[in-house]
């Protein structure tokens, strides 16, 4: 199923988030990032919405505007930040400063080449973080992106990339529920 016929089941009153997708899937509607981060973003964030039909239908898409190599850098995001979400989720929501002190014993190798370029790896994680609702994760990378000289525009326009495609996901889920 492409993108297109996706789009076209989102029903009525979710029209809103026909247009967004549009919108936030162009570089006009995603000021600061190019066509190859967006469609990265877009796949890591759908990958974290966890609705195969869209997720197939974005790396259809994402493929037209990224390398393999790339879109892989996008699964490690999903795969490595689905762990590190509700490990330090975990330690920001306990509250509890031992925790913070002790080894976290995760293996991450894949964060030190995940494939692509670094800054994608970064915004594709910061926008899983973003769908997996970890404020350490979002902190964390968001810091290390400023670091790398990006301004909050680009940052912005990852985390509204989360949030329309995980609202697509919902929806047309929802929709395929209701029949």
């Amino acid at each position: 199923m492409s993108l297109a016929d996706l789009k076209a089941q989102l029903p009525d009153y979710a029209k809103d988030l026909r247009l967004n997708l549009d919108s936030v899937l162009s570089e006009g509607g995603a000021p600061g990032l190019t066509n190859k981060q967006i469609f990265v973003i877009a796949l890591a964030s759908a990958i974290a919405s966890r609705y195969k039909p869209l997720t197939a239908a974005i790396a259809e898409e994402a493929a037209k505007h990224a390398s393999a190599e790339e879109l892989n850098g996008a699964r490690v995001a999903a795969a490595i930040m689905g762990m590190n979400n509700i490990y330090y989720r975990f330690l920001h929501l306990v509250e509890e400063p031992e925790y913070g002190t002790l080894r976290a014993g995760l293996r991450m190798n894949a964060m030190t080449n995940p494939g692509g370029d670094k800054i994608d790896f970064e915004l594709a994680s910061l926008a899983v973080s973003a769908v997996n609702g970890c404020g350490k994760c979002l902190e964390s990378h968001e810091k290390t992106l400023r670091k790398h000289g990006l301004s909050a525009q680009p940052i912005q326009s990852a985390a509204r990339i989360a949030a329309v495609i995980h609202a697509v996901a919902v929806a047309i889920e929802q929709a395929d529920v209701a029949g």
